[in-house]
């Protein structure tokens, strides 16, 4: 059943790949709802009937959701819609033979049925709930470019060389000699004569992509000294080639700052909106050790996953590899 599912699923996912690859413009909602222009085709209504698999009937409303969430292109509609109602169709011939065999009634399958229809129904809810929410103004937006410099006006971008190896080569002696090396050329003839595989990168970062606390390191540190970052089974020895100004006018970072606000706005809404259910509900911890402790603070994942509040140039962009290395080596 699972690999049934993964073919069904590539099948979509595949179709959208290509459409994704093309430079062409894409359909927002309209699919099949609008006229097929330059075909000479007419788009079936919402409530046709398109094809019928053993009695069981297929719908333009089912194949609109198929074009929309697989991207297509204005162009390649009448194509792509065909290749769909064929998945479609084939989805239903297997939906009715794990029907035929009762897999309905699976205990694993009903439980999943019965999860995604109650996260369905309550993000349709909290949907509902944050939709009405006010954009932010062009005074909202200037204020929050000038109250953060280091994101925009005085945005600052570190260029770095890196040096990536397995963790397990990342030994005390590696270490040392990486504290006393001069340069990341030094530290590559050391891996050198000891045969330790390693790869050379490049990588950038802006103080808009990572925290201000981890902003404030990287410019402590001095271009060419070397740190470590570890990121489970690799790591990396880095070193900052340049510093360098890279500002960011309001006008090209003012959506991505009305992006941030109204998610911001929209995670407020949704946590407030819990914590109000919350309030009114009686919540009974029928397994005593499951329940909070007292004084501890409730934390809901539903409120935690609606939206994050981060970085408005790049949501949650706070270098966790570089969080864990940039102090410098230990």
């Amino acid at each position: 059943m699972q690999h049934i599912a993964t073919i069904l699923t590539d099948n979509r996912a595949r179709i959208s790949r290509t459409f994704l690859a093309r430079p062409v413009a894409f359909l927002l909602a309209a699919s099949l709802a609008l006229a097929l222009s330059g075909c000479g085709n007419k788009a079936p209504r919402e409530g046709q009937a398109l094809a019928s698999v053993n009695g069981e009937e297929i719908t333009a409303m089912q194949l609109n959701e198929e074009l929309q969430r697989a991207n297509v292109p204005a162009g390649e509609q009448d194509a792509v819609s065909r290749q769909l109602l064929e998945a479609l169709i084939d989805r239903q011939l297997l939906h009715n033979e794990a029907v035929r065999e009762k897999l309905d009634r699976d205990p694993k399958v009903v439980q999943a049925i019965e999860r995604a229809r109650a996260l369905i129904v309550a993000q349709a809810y909290m949907q509902k709930k944050v939709g009405a929410i006010d954009q932010p103004s062009a005074a909202q937006v200037a204020e929050y470019y000038r109250s953060h410099p280091d994101f925009f006006a005085n945005r600052k971008q570190f260029d770095m060389k890196q040096l990536v190896l397995d963790t397990r080569d990342l030994t005390e002696q590696a270490k040392q000699a990486a504290d006393g090396a001069r340069t990341l050329d030094d530290m590559a003839a050391w891996f050198d004569a000891g045969k330790v595989k390693y790869v050379r990168t490049q990588a950038s970062r802006t103080t808009s992509d990572l925290s201000p606390d981890i902003s404030a390191r990287l410019k402590g540190i001095a271009p060419g000294r070397l740190f470590v970052v570890r990121e489970g089974p690799r790591s990396m020895l880095v070193s900052i080639a340049e510093v360098k100004d890279n500002p960011a006018s309001l006008a090209l970072a003012a959506p991505q700052i009305e992006k941030f606000l109204m998610a911001s706005r929209s995670k407020e809404a949704a946590e407030a909106e819990l914590a109000r259910l919350r309030a009114v509900a009686r919540i009974e911890y029928l397994n005593k050790s499951m329940a909070p402790q007292p004084g501890a603070p409730v934390r809901t994942p539903t409120a935690t996953a609606t939206a994050v509040a981060a970085n408005p140039a790049a949501p949650q962009a706070a270098d966790a590899a570089t969080a864990r290395g940039v102090a410098g080596l230990k």
